[in-house]
């Protein structure tokens, strides 16, 4: 049964164009520069799995056509991350029901605290508000009958995780993947990485790193993501190995 996989968001935290920037690749007029924020989206016969929840999650959603969300797995509580959760209410109108949400329990602690209204039971609430069921994960989960596989990444020291289903694995915000976590990630069709930029970054891969991960975990295809603005798409995909390339909002890539 295929899995698909698509990039609502590719950018980094800041956004692509960035605020008061007038560099090439934040004026270029190339689609594929411009980044929202990261967020992606697994979707399969009978389910469809978000990947965080980005600041500019109701655009993307509207510009993916995404109609449907089953549940939804966090990397971490950045707010480059989560900043939309609030969004997921409207998913939960449309799918008539809660909303599981996964998360190793810091990210589970963090979100708690960063959207109380989200977690608690209050029928007095003036307002329309998500209704989610946190789930601290400890291990692979099912969603619509699929496995989900939580990947152990590190991002600096802040121990954050990946995710896997079929074929296809996002592990974003990352810095160093422990040999435990690259053996899960053995035998994929597509792997979206981080990589940042250029330069070297103290909780990301930069590009020359991260290339060098994607070729000792060999998948079929690699796109990076979680891009600065260091990295003009075009450019960039001119240099680099074949078979790896940019991510950008709107890939979708699939896997038997």
């Amino acid at each position: 049964m295929s899995v698909r996989l698509t990039v609502l968001g590719s950018g980094t935290s800041h956004g692509i164009p960035m605020i008061g920037c007038d560099c090439a690749v934040c004026t270029s007029p190339d689609p594929r520069d411009r980044r929202m924020r990261p967020s992606v989206l697994f979707s399969f016969d009978g389910g469809a799995v978000l990947i965080d929840t980005s600041p500019e999650l109701r655009l993307q959603a509207l510009a993916q056509g995404v109609r449907r969300v089953d549940a939804i797995c966090l990397t971490h509580h950045h707010a480059d991350h989560v900043a939309g959760l609030d969004d997921v209410r409207r998913f939960n109108w449309l799918r008539g029901g809660p909303i599981a949400v996964y998360g190793n329990a810091e990210t589970i602690r963090g979100v708690r605290a960063m959207f109380p209204y989200a977690f608690r039971d209050d029928p007095d609430y003036p307002s329309s508000k998500p209704d989610l069921h946190p789930q601290v994960v400890d291990g692979p989960f099912e969603v619509c009958g699929r496995e989900v596989i939580p990947v152990p990444l590190l991002h600096g020291r802040m121990p954050v995780l990946g995710y896997r289903i079929g074929g296809i694995a996002y592990c974003t915000d990352c810095s160093e993947i422990p040999p435990a976590s690259r053996e899960m990630l053995r035998g994929l069709d597509v792997l979206v990485l981080d990589a940042l930029r250029r330069r070297p970054h103290p909780t990301h891969f930069n590009l020359a790193q991260a290339v060098e991960v994607a070729r000792e975990i060999g998948a079929r295809r690699t796109y990076f993501t979680h891009i600065a603005h260091e990295l003009a798409h075009a450019q960039t995909n001119a240099e680099l190995p074949r078979g790896m390339e940019l991510a950008w909002d709107g890939l979708v890539c699939a896997s038997p």
